[in-house]
């Protein structure tokens, strides 16, 4: 009778125990689609630029097609070199690129002769650059070591001489290995502009000399106020993440909501310009908050697609929904009101 007993208190408390527990708030598919349709224009407005790039690569490409009558009567080449570097200075002259052929360059005479054969690219680069308010550079980068960046910077004081382009993400991304359709490749990996232009996000597109890469075409946008533009003028509060937990762009309130540092004005693209930023201070993985913490684990990690505060008092729910083309992920964040 007792062991009966027993087993009443136990069942009692179990139903006690599952009746108190919380359960998951249903959310309206028709939120999850209003964020895929955000996710979708700006994607879309993604591949415009996608295909502003493959319209240059595809004259890039014309270019080494005519190689032996372009240097059989070149035009004047404006590029003299000390060592690794072109002469010519930021500002200088604004219709120049920034030239360096690399030390590991496999033949001097052919990387000088690649100078002239691509000069022509100046200003094709500086119409590309112009009719794109977000571009912040345009630039090759060759299998001969040949690196042109457009506009002009103080390359002489920022690269090393040493480096092998052919190394870095933004070249074997787009090689054959790793992109074996030969078409433009966004890399996955957004960082942070040291001269303060925000996050930037780099598309390259692989330039062939018939079965040889030759040169690896590439663009680096300003995406904070581009996300920033379609984050303002819909309701509700945003943060756009990538895959390591970075707030890449967001809503002010949205960012303080969840246990961040300080926006400097209530602003996170001042934050991101000013000169003590530190990516880390604004990862979901590192909030003061656990169940902050713990959403990051679900949504980027688990792949959920909902999570339910239970202890933070201003925190409600949150949903997310990751983008197609590139590692990021939308979230929204519902307060208590």
């Amino acid at each position: 009778m007792r062991f009966l007993k027993g087993i009443q208190v136990f069942l009692s408390a179990s139903v006690l125990f599952v009746g108190c527990s919380p359960s998951l708030e249903k959310v309206p598919e028709e939120n999850f689609q209003k964020m895929r349709s955000l996710i979708q224009d700006m994607e879309t407005k993604g591949a415009v630029m996608a295909e502003k790039l493959d319209t240059v690569a595809h004259f890039y490409e014309y270019i080494l097609t005519k190689k032996d009558s372009i240097l059989k009567n070149p035009r004047t080449n404006p590029y003299k070199f000390e060592g690794a570097f072109s002469t010519n200075l930021p500002g200088q002259d604004s219709t120049l690129s920034s030239l360096i052929i690399l030390n590991p360059t496999p033949n001097r005479q052919k990387a000088e002769e690649e100078v002239i054969l691509t000069n022509v690219l100046d200003s094709v680069f500086a119409a590309f650059k112009s009719s794109n308010r977000m571009a912040v550079q345009v630039y090759s980068n060759s299998a001969m070591q040949v690196s042109r960046v457009y506009p002009a910077y103080d390359a002489k004081n920022i690269i090393d001489a040493n480096i092998d382009v052919t190394k870095f993400n933004f070249y074997y991304e787009a090689d054959l290995e790793h992109n074996p359709t030969k078409g433009l490749v966004w890399i996955p990996e957004a960082y942070v502009d040291p001269a303060g232009k925000g996050w930037i996000l780099s598309l390259v597109h692989p330039i062939y000399d018939g079965e040889e890469l030759f040169a690896v075409l590439g663009v680096d946008f300003t995406v904070t106020d581009f996300i920033e533009e379609y984050l303002a003028s819909e309701p509700g509060e945003y943060i756009l993440v990538n895959s390591n937990g970075d707030i890449v762009a967001g809503k002010a309130e949205a960012i303080e909501l969840l246990s961040m540092p300080p926006l400097k004005n209530h602003v996170y693209r001042e934050t991101v310009q000013s000169d003590n930023f530190r990516i880390s201070d604004f990862n979901l993985f590192n909030s003061k908050s656990r169940e902050v913490r713990k959403m990051a684990q679900g949504f980027l990690l688990e792949k959920s697609e909902h999570f339910e505060f239970q202890e933070e008092a201003n925190l409600r729910k949150a949903i997310c929904v990751p983008f197609v083309s590139i590692g990021w992920f939308l979230i929204e964040i519902f307060p208590n009101n």
